[in-house]
């Protein structure tokens, strides 16, 4: 029996700091992933969970989707980065999901894990989790 197991909130708002944490969880994909050749012929299921450390600015957010930043729009780039075609590392998609959160400039840092979900038969997932900070080359 397989069972899924969410991946514990981190501890990142902080009213003193000015920092709201957004995030995603436990966003169940298909993606054409890996570096075997038996990987390379079918999609498998990846989940991906992202958390966003975003600076808040004094100014209202008067219940705009633009005064925050928007979780489905980085949802929708994740399945784009996905739709683009076969990788090879889950280290590699990890960049490119960090690279496309951090082009929004209120995000201070984000972390993401990628895990693969019927790779290994005995493990209910394997994979990487990565943090980046805004400004890191």
């Amino acid at each position: 029996m397989k069972t899924t197991q969410a991946v514990q909130s981190l501890k990142i708002a902080d009213a003193a700091r000015a920092i709201r944490h957004v995030f995603v969880r436990d966003l169940t994909l298909d993606a054409h992933i890996g570096v075997h050749r038996h990987e390379e012929d079918r999609a498998q299921p990846i989940r991906v969970n992202i958390d966003l450390t975003v600076a808040e600015t004094a100014a209202p957010i008067g219940d705009l989707l633009a005064n925050v930043v928007d979780y489905e729009h980085v949802i929708n780039g994740v399945r784009a980065i996905v739709a683009e075609g076969h990788v090879r590392l889950v280290e590699t998609l990890a960049e490119a999901v960090a690279a496309f959160a951090l082009r929004d400039p209120r995000v201070r840092a984000v972390r993401v894990r990628i895990e693969k979900l019927e790779i290994v038969p005995d493990a209910a997932s394997v994979g990487v989790e990565i943090e980046r900070l805004a400004g890191e080359n």
